[in-house]
């Protein structure tokens, strides 16, 4: 099992029902047919970390991930999704006792990157140094 949670923190500014409507797209997200579990909701951790609120999806497998990375709801909702947010973090954890398990995962990102460059660029923007947002020099 691979578990991906993402901490984030909306924009200041960012009326309710828009926080909503981005809400329910992860959920939608959280619920594609590569995840095996997902869960979006408030962060009720250290209120210093910054954070208001979770996602979470866990896949079963590196192909499960591939899938996940590229499923058309996933691709569709994150235009609508990225720009809301202020800043954004993200952990990662595994079962799979696999030592070449993060490259491998770091490797199908970077790839999405490459292929979707727009989709970089949105988490460039936002991202606090967690999430690869471009390929290594």
């Amino acid at each position: 099992m691979i578990v991906n949670i993402l901490r984030f923190r909306f924009k200041d500014g960012v009326p309710e029902g828009e926080q909503a409507a981005v809400l329910e797209r992860m959920r939608r997200t959280a619920r594609v047919e590569s995840v095996v579990f997902g869960s979006v909701g408030r962060d009720i951790g250290d209120p210093r970390d910054g954070f208001t609120h979770a996602f979470l999806a866990a896949v079963g497998d590196l192909d499960a991930l591939e899938r996940y990375l590229h499923d058309p709801v996933h691709l569709a909702g994150d235009p609508h999704i990225l720009p809301y947010f202020a800043r954004l973090s993200a952990v990662r954890f595994a079962d799979d006792p696999d030592p070449e398990l993060a490259q491998k995962i770091e490797n199908l990102h970077l790839a999405k990157v490459r292929t979707y460059p727009d989709w970089g660029r949105m988490l460039a923007e936002i991202t606090d140094g967690t999430i690869a947002t471009e390929t290594p020099a």
